[in-house]
């Protein structure tokens, strides 16, 4: 099996898709055939995927061998309702044997694969399933993608919390926007005052990467 990493986050809208990119063309700098997986997407009209559109676009310009690829086959569940899986899809149960089915094909032509989650962990996919259930299911290490704004440390610690509790080997990258400067007076003292490492998507790609290669 190929190295999966599943990319999540405390919330929607933290920068799952941005840090994807970037990472995908990290390790498409070191030489690896990389490939990108959005198992659903919600907020689709019309059967428009834009994340996985982005994604696609990204991923063509650094993996000559998916240049045939169409969205359909690195997205392939989408709702046109932006909400939870579960009501977006009117509690349907998952397709997992199509997720798993394109995902195997995507993997003949990757060294790597970058999968990104809607939402965050405890997003409800149907009935039996949440977010974090499909990082299991599908076999791949985590990276959670936090903000940093004021109130971080409650979001990163309520999510690597269940992330440990399901024994899914992870990494925290924060993904600060305008607001890096009240992070590193406010939230940064406590994660080093408990001996984690900060670790920011904008500035420290090379060593999250290294990071997740070897978890």
């Amino acid at each position: 099996m190929k190295k999966r990493i599943f990319i999540t986050a405390t919330n929607t809208d933290i920068g799952k898709t941005y840090t994807t990119k970037l990472l995908l063309a990290e390790f498409a700098s070191r030489g690896l055939l990389v490939g990108v997986f959005k198992p659903i997407e919600t907020g689709a009209l019309d059967d428009f995927a834009p994340d996985g559109e982005t994604l696609l676009e990204c991923v063509k310009q650094l993996n000559p061998k998916l240049w045939s690829l169409e969205v359909e086959d690195i997205v392939p569940i989408t709702y046109a309702l932006a909400a939870a899986p579960l009501v977006a899809s009117g509690n349907r149960p998952l397709n997992f044997k199509l997720i798993m089915q394109k995902l195997e094909e995507l993997e003949a032509s990757c060294d790597i694969v970058i999968i990104e989650g809607a939402g965050g962990l405890c997003v409800p996919i149907d009935s039996e399933l949440m977010m974090i259930d499909l990082i299991t299911k599908l076999d791949a290490v985590a990276l959670l993608v936090s903000h940093c704004s004021l109130g971080c440390i409650n979001d990163t610690l309520l999510s690597t919390r269940a992330l440990e509790a399901k024994k899914i080997p992870y990494a925290v990258a924060f993904n600060c926007r305008e607001n890096a400067e009240s992070f590193s007076k406010i939230s940064a003292p406590y994660f080093e005052q408990i001996g984690e490492k900060v670790l920011k998507v904008e500035s420290d790609i090379e060593i999250i990467c290294d990071v997740l290669y070897n978890l």
